[in-house]
């Protein structure tokens, strides 16, 4: 499959689907995805049972296959996280540690923080932001409404 297929609506109508616990509607689906209307959602329900990611039961519920990889994305469970948002982790882990011992060099009188390390430390801030900001921007992008069910 493309990786230009699972893009955009049809990934956030996919994303849906793959949170649910149990087959779900057209009407779930346009609401939990935001569309305009269920001939949107249908629209999208055809490419991915089309793609064979999705199935149809007798109600006319739609069920998930099997999960796929999406260029961009990493999955936890049943969640699609962005991969800058794992990123963004990797850096508010590194930007504890320099300020940690930042902190610690106030305390221990021999430990000296050179102009250098603070420079690095306020880039790492600065990176672990831009990171958090893209990450957040494709997360909301993906999941409209960011809840979970109830």
């Amino acid at each position: 499959m493309g990786s230009d297929v699972l893009e955009g609506t049809t990934l956030s109508v996919y994303a849906c689907i793959v949170r649910a616990d149990e087959p779900v509607g057209v009407r779930d689906i346009t609401r939990n995805a935001e569309l305009s209307s269920t001939s949107v959602a249908y629209h999208h329900l055809s490419k991915l049972e089309n793609l064979g990611l999705i199935e149809k039961d007798r109600y006319s519920r739609y069920a998930l296959k099997g999960k796929v990889s999406v260029d961009g994305y990493v999955w936890f469970g049943r969640r699609l996280v962005p991969r800058l948002m794992v990123y963004s982790f990797f850096f508010v882990g590194v930007f504890i540690a320099e300020v940690s011992v930042i902190l610690l060099s106030l305390v221990v009188e021999s430990l000296v923080i050179e102009a250098n390390f603070l420079f690095l430390t306020a880039l790492t801030f600065v990176s672990m932001l831009l990171f958090i900001k893209e990450g957040s921007w494709l997360h909301r992008k993906l999941n409209p409404k960011h809840t979970d069910k109830k």
